[in-house]
């Protein structure tokens, strides 16, 4: 007897993948795993305090708007949690608690849910986040805790004013003055320099990235040539007299928020292009971008504002290298 369900055509497309956005989210959340571990051992468990804080006002504030607005509940896609941990690991560990609620709102309500909900935000949310408190309290996220200081309570509200806190002190913020970097480049690659949570380790960041593409739920595209620009301009451009070319070149990589963003950040499906050579050209305009802030701008990082000014061009970038459909003519101008 003929099961009826293999004679039911259902509307195109028929080609159906098994990933949800549950299972992406899953999948994202473990390749970040290592580099959230590490952040404890180096920081304390306060990282893992601001990162819980971030989460969790993601998740409440979801859940309240798509509540309140009568929408359908989404937060047990995990969408939120997963913006939550990007938005921590941008935050020094020394952050007041709450700065993260703060940060969280406006990623979840103005940047995600005013637009629409998951799939219609036209920029990152957790970049954006990043990008406002930086603007509104600059001075909460330029001091660092130096790697094994002396640990900080976990529930400190306020941040406190330890004397292992040290302000201007990052790896991108001496290279930027013209000084030495201060730190080997073994340890910016394992991570034993002072930064924000989720950040300061190239090697575990890397392996969650491998992780990813292994899953494939991301390509190497975007990832390549953001970093491969970055890399080919600052070896070519060197901007510290310093160090040698290929020392300037490894520490731009290794140190700020390059290598979490170009994996973790500017990979995100709904605001990055669709095409691969859209992601290439995506992933080139952000390293270029980067590279300006770094050298020209006042702020020794710009990989947060070199994804977000990329965000609002996916839309040209898709427009102009969408393949043609099978068998479309192209209209040709006739004068008359």
């Amino acid at each position: 007897m003929t099961d009826n369900k293999l004679l039911t055509v259902s509307a195109s497309p028929h080609i159906k993948a098994y990933d949800t956005t549950k299972s992406i989210m899953i999948d994202v959340l473990i390749s970040l795993l290592p580099a959230m571990i590490f952040a404890v051992y180096m920081f304390g468990f306060r990282a893992l305090t601001v990162t819980l804080i971030t989460v969790c006002s993601c998740i409440i504030f979801e859940y309240l708007f798509e509540k309140i607005m009568k929408k359908p509940i989404t937060v047990f896609d995990f969408s939120a949690c997963v913006t939550g941990v990007l938005l921590a690991f941008t935050l020094p560990v020394n952050v007041p608690l709450w700065l993260p609620v703060i940060g969280a709102f406006f990623a979840i309500v103005i940047v995600k849910q005013l637009f629409g909900g998951i799939g219609k935000n036209i920029v990152n949310p957790a970049i954006a986040a990043r990008i406002f408190l930086f603007i509104a309290w600059p001075s909460k996220l330029t001091s660092y805790l130096l790697p094994h200081a002396d640990k900080m309570s976990a529930f400190s509200v306020s941040g406190g004013d330890v004397s292992d806190i040290t302000a201007s002190a990052t790896v991108l913020q001496n290279v930027k003055a013209g000084k030495d970097a201060g730190y080997s480049l073994f340890d910016m690659f394992i991570g034993n320099i002072p930064g924000c949570i989720g950040e300061i380790s190239a090697i575990l960041l890397i392996i969650g990235g491998l992780y990813l593409l292994c899953r494939k739920v991301i390509t190497w595209h975007i990832p390549v040539s953001f970093i491969a620009t970055v890399a080919v301009i600052t070896y070519i451009f060197p901007k510290n007299s310093t160090m040698q070319a290929y020392e300037f070149m490894l520490t731009e990589l290794l140190t700020g928020g390059l290598i979490l963003g170009a994996i973790f950040m500017a990979t995100d499906y709904v605001t990055s292009p669709a095409t691969a050579k859209g992601r290439l050209i995506y992933g080139f305009g952000c390293g270029l971008i980067t590279v300006i802030i770094r050298y020209f701008g006042g702020y020794p990082e710009g990989v947060s504002f070199g994804i977000m000014i990329m965000n609002l061009l996916v839309y040209y970038i898709d427009k102009f290298t969408r393949p043609r459909p099978f068998g479309a003519v192209k209209k040709v101008k006739v004068n008359k």
